[in-house]
């Protein structure tokens, strides 16, 4: 397939006029941004008490996504389009700044930063300025969906930004620099999952020039036929645009829009009418101009405009620089004529002012790009529906996230004719025994479906594609644009998306900040093929620190929940789809296992978070010996076993059994709003009694969470440590010593009242962890004593 080169068509001479100098004035804004603090229409000659003492910032990236901005502007009025903008390039801020300062959206969500003198001396001084806004699209910026400050997210937060949103376009900026990295480059194949008819469109907008920080990009080197052929492979139709005058790619750039969005246009309307539904060849727009375009062409014998000098702050202006440096940013500025730009007042002339589109239709503006004010309630089931019944204590389970996925597939249904709930994960929705959603819808895909395939539509609740990244952007633009969803992973591999929590929590930590940007819902992230049940994956596969990962922010941004049982898991999860402005992270079995709590008792254990267990306990007329405590769902059923262990050897033992769900229940309250206050803490762990700890995750974030309290030092945690391998289940704690023998061992080993028969116990224990090892050796799976387990409570019964 041969592409079309977009040749120049001449836009009327008074449109080109005004839209460049619209785009003049947008760089004017952009480099006042970067240099000045006053006089900032240049009344006066420029002065170094003007120029703010630290230059920080990007102009490299800012011309071209000024110039982009400009146009797409004229798009939306002339097609009356809903379109939002993400700025993928890092640190393009001044550029979306100026659009919105330009189009009015800025001043009305600050009105301090007015469109006059006044405001503009305030929106130059405030950009990467102590207390003011950071040097890229961050949430501070209207019409941001997307920081811009890490690379490679844009083009999958645009995607999740379209589906169930038909009439959205999200024209994404794309940098050279950015397409580099992995998430970006696997990001071009989310073409083959959008639905023309029910979604929106991606709008992709490649910005070549040519450099990162101090490199050439790969894309900006290759020929134009490589450069032409790679996306037409990835299934996309390219347009260029390329070069530097300004008159000729401005006609080029409005021709190749207008040719997009009637492609765009043509598409939908097919696909209404198509008994089967095709995945199309969307278009795509191919920049190629220079870096820091209509910059210093030169500074002290270097070349700047278009090489990778213009990355950054391009011109030194201060004391110990050349004063001729002064002069030339006077000139650059002074080039962009703002006398022609603004009237005396500082205020947009209104020729250019009427080139924005108005009200709703402005990209700053539009309500999708500060979601909350579209989010709706989720019509929820009612969970107790769904509850596994308990007639004993340690019921076998058929696994927690099927019992789940039965609730999860009665969301879908509920809310199938909003669209405004969908499941992402990463190729593991059956793996992860979730499979029971596919009884109500099927997976999105666009692609050619084989007779033998199964749960593949064109419109479909779950999102599916090997790789964490797209799976987490794509709910993430999901969730920014006001819907909700949930994102299943094994747990060793969500740590793949480590970087993208990072960004997003911080993203909602600082939006809390932002009086005009409403709550979005919950990222809800349920991890599952857990660190205790890898038997045949191994060591490769076992890993749950991402919840430390968690813990390190904001504690009003994140929550962690360790659910013992099926019961519990639901109750969770309806809190969590409930939810608004949180990352909720839940840990649940995928295997069977026992079944701890009624469904009533899950509800209010789940409330509180973590309590006692009366019914596996024996100190409720006195203080305990031990205190056993448990979090997760294997290490609960450890810590029951090793509770009977202890009971029928040492029955004059007293001891307590607590449990976690909610793991910030560990931290203090003054630290964390779920957090224990020291008095209830010490009611439960009490102030000087052994605690014997089974923890999910790596022992020392127990440590960490419960290091100031009273009774820290006698507080004794056993969880991963590091230590794995192909071998069985109950094999997997014994390595790890988190096993029920263990845990009596431990409790021996800190209770020296258990005397004579604490020690030939701890020798019996010992003699079966020998024999459990060469039994499995011999047989390939556990003892049956271990695998035939149940729980019995104190009366024997």
């Amino acid at each position: 397939m041969k592409t079309e080169l977009i040749k120049p068509e001449p836009l009327s001479p008074e449109m080109l006029q005004k839209m460049n100098a619209y785009w003049r004035a947008a760089n004017y804004l952009s480099v006042g941004q970067l240099y000045l603090r006053d006089n900032p229409l240049l009344k006066e000659p420029l002065k170094l008490a003007h120029v703010k003492n630290m230059l920080l910032g990007h102009w490299g990236t800012t011309p071209g996504q000024n110039f982009i901005y400009t146009h797409l502007n004229r798009i939306i009025n002339r097609y009356d389009l809903d379109m939002i903008y993400v700025s993928g390039p890092g640190h393009g801020g001044p550029a979306v700044v100026a659009g919105t300062y330009l189009e009015g959206t800025y001043s009305e969500v600050y009105p301090a930063i007015s469109q006059d003198t006044d405001g503009l001396k305030r929106l130059f001084t405030q950009f990467s300025y102590p207390g003011g806004i950071s040097s890229h699209a961050s949430p501070q910026t209207p019409g941001s969906i997307h920081e811009g400050g890490e690379l490679g997210y844009s083009l999958s937060h645009s995607f999740g930004a379209v589906l169930d949103n038909p009439d959205l376009i999200v024209a994404c900026v794309v940098g050279d620099g950015e397409a580099e990295t992995g998430p970006l480059a696997t990001a071009w194949h989310s073409n083959k999952f959008l639905n023309p008819v029910t979604d929106g469109t991606v709008l992709p907008i490649l910005h070549l020039n040519g450099y990162k920080i101090s490199n050439p990009t790969v894309l900006a080197r290759i020929s134009h036929e490589e450069l032409e052929q790679l996306f037409i492979g990835y299934g996309w139709t390219p347009y260029f645009v390329e070069g530097a005058e300004p008159e000729a790619m401005h006609w080029a750039m409005a021709a190749a829009l207008d040719k997009a969005i009637e492609q765009i246009r043509q598409i939908k309307q097919d696909a209404v009418s198509q008994e089967k539904l095709t995945r199309p060849r969307w278009p795509m727009i191919i920049l190629r101009s220079p870096k820091g375009w209509t910059g210093p062409k030169e500074v002290d014998g270097y070349k700047i405009e278009g090489n990778f000098r213009a990355h950054q702050i391009p011109l030194a202006v201060s004391a110990a620089a050349p004063p001729e440096h002064l002069q030339l940013l006077e000139s650059w500025m002074k080039s962009y004529k703002p006398e022609e730009l603004f009237d005396e007042n500082g205020r947009l002339n209104p020729e250019l002012a009427e080139l924005a589109p108005k009200g709703d239709r402005r990209m700053g503006a539009n309500p999708h790009a500060n979601g909350g004010q579209l989010l709706r309630e989720l019509r929820m089931p009612d969970f107790k529906k769904y509850a596994v019944p308990i007639p004993v204590r340690g019921t076998g389970g058929e696994g927690d996230t099927y019992v789940s996925g039965r609730f999860l597939r009665d969301v879908i249904r509920e809310n199938h004719d909003k669209r405004n709930f969908r499941i992402f994960g990463p190729d593991e929705t059956v793996s992860n025994r979730l499979d029971v959603v596919f009884e109500a819808t099927d997976r999105q895909w666009l692609g050619p479906v084989d007779e033998h395939d199964e749960f593949l539509s064109s419109s479909g609740g779950v999102m599916e594609m090997l790789s964490e990244h797209q799976c987490e952007g794509w709910l993430e633009g999901y969730l920014l644009t006001g819907r909700h969803g949930l994102f299943n992973c094994y747990e060793a591999f969500i740590h793949i998306i480590d970087s993208m929590f990072n960004q997003h929590a911080k993203w909602l930590k600082t939006t809390r900040e932002i009086p005009w940007r409403r709550n979005i819902a919950s990222l809800n992230i349920l991890l599952t093929s857990t660190v205790w049940r890898q038997d045949h994956n191994g060591f490769t596969h076992q890993d749950p620190g991402f919840i430390d990962h968690v813990v390190n922010k904001k504690a009003d941004i994140v929550r962690v929940y360790l659910p013992p049982d099926a019961n519990c898991l639901l109750s969770v999860t309806d809190h969590c789809l409930r939810s608004c402005h949180y990352v909720n992270v839940i840990v649940a079995g995928k295997h069977p296992a026992p079944q701890w709590l009624t469904i009533d008792e899950a509800i209010e254990h789940c409330t509180r978070g973590i309590g006692m267990w009366d019914w596996a306990s024996n100190d409720q007329d006195c203080e305990p010996d031990v205190v056993m405590a448990c979090s997760g769902d294997v290490p609960t059923l450890e810590t029951l076993a090793a509770v009977t262990i202890l009971r029928e050897h040492l029955p004059e033992l007293k001891i307590r059994v607590i449990n976690v769900v909610d793991l910030f229940k560990l931290e203090k309250n003054t630290e964390h709003a779920h957090g224990l206050c020291d008095k209830d803490f010490d009611e439960l762990f009490t102030t000087g009694k052994p605690v014997i700890f089974a923890f999910h995750g790596y022992p020392w974030l127990v440590h960490r969470l419960t290091y100031n309290r009273a009774n820290n030092a006698n507080i004794h945690v056993r969880g991963y440590k590091e230590e794995g391998t192909i071998t069985t289940s109950f094999d997997m704690t014994v390595l790890n010593e988190m096993d029920r023998f263990h845990l009596v061992m431990d409790v021996i080993d800190r209770l020296p009242q258990t005397g004579s028969k604490g020690v030939h116990l701890k020798q019996q224990l010992m003699d079966k962890l020998t024999e459990h090892k060469q039994f499995i050796r011999s047989n390939g799976k556990d003892m049956p004593e271990i695998l035939d387990w149940k729980w019995t409570d104190r009366t024997g019964s």
